[in-house]
């Protein structure tokens, strides 16, 4: 009852907190931010100037006393402090009534972490200004955030790429059957991308501009019309400045490796998954999720090397928010017999 009173004077939050974004979910509201995970600080004062989108606007041009950095690396937190500064951050921002109640917040987190890992997760949102935090997979919220039917007797399929992680797992009666996490997501294809470009045209560039190349023109699978675009960088062995011109049939070579790695893992969870859940996928196939399911060609490229139907989630940059709301939305109701809520 206490918990119910509590609720009508709380903007209770689901927060996706990503390798490279961070979105949040206000109860009742829907999505109401999305920003990148990166904070500028002062190291001689160890004081937070920035966060969010302003901070990601410093990456790679701040002069020596200031330094852009990603709290969190591969899904977990590198940074404890930082990351703390940042959650409660995103909290202020959101949270309209900051002298009533604290929220409670669900916050998605990789499959494959430890207990220590979660724990750090779990402190920092409590240090943030959270009155309850609880912890869901990321791919069990993909798949609710996908609305796939996880309650159902029958197998659903979720890969989510994001930026740090990715993470596969096949569900069946609201709890994970098979799942694996592997650290090659969307950073891992701009490193290679930058490393790319290192070798073969002697030109070094930012994490920022591999981005964009990825986005712009990069792809996984031959496409009808091959793309172009001018890359600027910085001629490694003059200094100076210089423009390339590369075509997305280059970027698409760069990126094999990590996306090689990425199909291996779901290889593996179909390999592991029961032969009943096996035929259910047949015909479901699979739901691919995260920033970097947007990367041209995926799905085909899925498809030829499964042999199953591959879907694109209807908003895959929102699926772990989504479903962190969608129960954050039911935690009341399901309190008594959570299935897939991990709580410390």
């Amino acid at each position: 009852m206490l918990d119910y009173f509590f609720s009508l004077f709380s903007n209770d939050i689901g927060m996706d907190l990503g390798t490279a974004n961070t979105l949040v979910y206000v109860k009742g509201k829907g999505i109401v931010l999305r920003e990148p995970s990166v904070v500028a600080i002062d190291k001689s004062k160890r004081k937070v100037l920035a966060v969010g989108s302003e901070a990601k606007l410093m990456l790679g041009r701040t002069p020596s006393n200031i330094v852009a950095v990603r709290p969190l690396r591969n899904g977990v937190i590198a940074d404890f402090e930082v990351t703390q500064e940042m959650i409660k951050y995103f909290i202020q921002k959101v949270h309209n009534r900051k002298g009533l109640l604290r929220p409670r917040i669900v916050i998605g987190i990789p499959s494959g972490i430890t207990e220590v890992e979660k724990r750090a997760v779990q402190e920092s949102a409590q240090q943030a200004g959270a009155r309850e935090v609880y912890l869901i997979e990321e791919p069990m919220a993909a798949a609710i955030g996908s609305d796939l039917p996880v309650s159902e007797p029958n197998a659903s399929m979720i890969c989510d790429i994001g930026g740090g992680t990715t993470e596969v797992a096949v569900v069946s009666l609201g709890g994970m059957v098979v799942t694996k996490s592997v650290d090659v997501a969307g950073d891992e294809m701009d490193d290679c991308i930058v490393q790319h470009f290192r070798r073969k045209h002697n030109l070094i560039i930012g994490e920022s501009t591999a981005e964009e190349v990825k986005i712009q023109i990069g792809s996984v699978f031959p496409l009808k019309e091959e793309k172009t675009m001018e890359v600027k960088g910085r001629d490694q062995s003059k200094g100076l400045p210089r423009t390339i011109l590369v075509t997305s049939e280059e970027i698409r070579q760069a990126l094999m490796e990590p996306i090689q790695l990425i199909i291996d893992v779901v290889k593996q969870v179909l390999e592991e998954t029961p032969p009943e859940l096996s035929s259910d996928l047949v015909d479901r196939g699979m739901v691919i999720a995260g920033g970097g399911s947007l990367l041209r060609g995926l799905p085909e490229l899925l498809r030829q090397e499964t042999e199953l139907p591959v879907h694109r989630a209807a908003d895959p940059l929102s699926c772990v928010a989504l479903g962190c709301g969608k129960y954050l939305e039911e935690l009341d109701k399901m309190r008594s017999a959570p299935k897939f809520l991990k709580t410390i």
